[in-house]
């Protein structure tokens, strides 16, 4: 890894497993952590998970978040405390890479901004992985968490290029295949593909405990096989969940109001005895649920090289793999070729995934002259 030296803020399930999955990646970089508990503390050094932790407050003191204290910051905390981190690491001259791991992507990335405007040294990349556990701390945390697992990047028009390409380094050492999307847009998918789950999850969690009231605990013993199942997420941190539905309110209560509607359809068919209705509604989620792959596996022979000329200037990073991201393509690996002080060569290693036409159609309407082949060609 080009990070050296790595402090992670916030040593639950994810700062854990970040460090973790680090230290796994290269046995030699030097890890700080920081949080607030001290049994957290004293567990991280106890069990190697840092070489060093520390309090928030003895951190600032000790010059952790100040010029040249490391190459990359994570902030794995809530949201709230994620926005005042950034805000901190600004007024203490932190002046390297800082990144967070927050399911909501919008306030953090408006924060960041804030803080950059206001003289902030640093430089953000705004990031989300798509893994986790029921369990939580870091006692669950694990340095396989990531493997496999999707690892959302979200650039905006100011995230600085080399940045992003650190960052992106980091991630798929961790194990992770990188995604890049809009903070806003990710908002948003992640309320249905996450949030609006968790909470459908423990309505019926709820929903049964309800009936159980009513008719008898036998209930609940039923309650095995699919039902545990699709339910287990409800078993998730009540604060860790509030925080994240509360952070993400708009987007999962737009979510709740369209799943609201697409069960009332089904329910108009049932009350109307439409059984070709039921049917119909039935058939086609089974058929997406039934084609999506257990996991997907990019065929290496069949790996792309895109290369866009651009000017290297703040945003254009943030341009290009969003437009990756919206043709259904990921991002392998990422080259910067600077070939003058205000010009250089994006080269992405793509998999095989994706409409690789529509990408080259979206980046020549927005300016840019792309060509891609097969990477053995390349």
């Amino acid at each position: 890894m080009s990070v050296r030296r790595l402090t992670v803020a916030g040593l639950g399930l994810i700062g854990g497993s970040v460090a973790l999955a680090a230290r796994r990646a290269d046995a030699d970089l030097m890890v700080r952590a920081v949080d607030e508990d001290p049994d957290t503390l004293s567990f991280a050094l106890r069990e190697g998970v840092a070489d060093e932790a520390l309090s928030t407050t003895d951190a600032a003191e000790a010059g952790w978040f100040g010029p040249g204290a490391a190459d990359l910051v994570v902030l794995a905390t809530p949201v709230p405390v994620t926005v005042r981190l950034l805000a901190s690491l600004g007024r203490l001259g932190y002046d390297g890479i800082v990144t967070d791991v927050a399911s909501t992507k919008s306030a953090v990335v408006a924060a960041a901004g804030r803080a950059i405007e206001d003289g902030a040294g640093y430089r953000f990349v705004g990031g989300h992985p798509m893994a986790g556990s029921e369990r939580s701390g870091v006692g669950a945390a694990s340095a396989t968490l990531f493997d496999g697992a999707y690892y959302v990047l979200t650039p905006t028009g100011v995230t600085d290029m080399a940045a992003f390409k650190t960052v992106h380094e980091f991630v798929t050492g961790l194990g992770a295949r990188v995604i890049s999307i809009d903070a806003r847009d990710h908002d948003e998918a992640v309320a249905v593909v996450s949030h609006v789950p968790h909470v459908t999850a423990a309505a019926l969690v709820e929903l049964a405990s309800i009936r159980a009231a009513e008719v008898g605990a036998d209930l609940l013993r039923l309650g095995a096989g699919g039902f545990k199942d699709m339910t287990r997420i409800a078993a998730g941190s009540p604060e860790l969940w509030t925080g994240i539905c509360m952070d993400n309110a708009s987007a999962l209560s737009s979510g709740i109001v369209r799943l609201s509607a697409v069960l009332d359809g089904f329910r108009r068919s049932l009350d109307a005895g439409d059984e070709a209705g039921v049917r119909a509604w039935l058939t086609a989620p089974a058929e997406v649920r039934k084609s999506l792959p257990a996991q997907w596996v990019p065929a290496t022979s069949r790996l792309r090289e895109l290369t866009v000329p651009v000017s290297d200037r703040p945003g254009v990073v943030g341009i290009v793999t969003t437009a990756v991201s919206r043709a259904g393509c990921n991002i392998e690996d990422i080259e910067i070729d600077h070939r003058s002080e205000d010009s250089a060569m994006l080269r992405l290693v793509l998999t095989d995934e994706g409409n690789a036409e529509a990408l080259m159609d979206d980046l020549r309407d927005r300016g840019f002259d792309p060509s891609i082949t097969p990477l053995e060609e390349a």
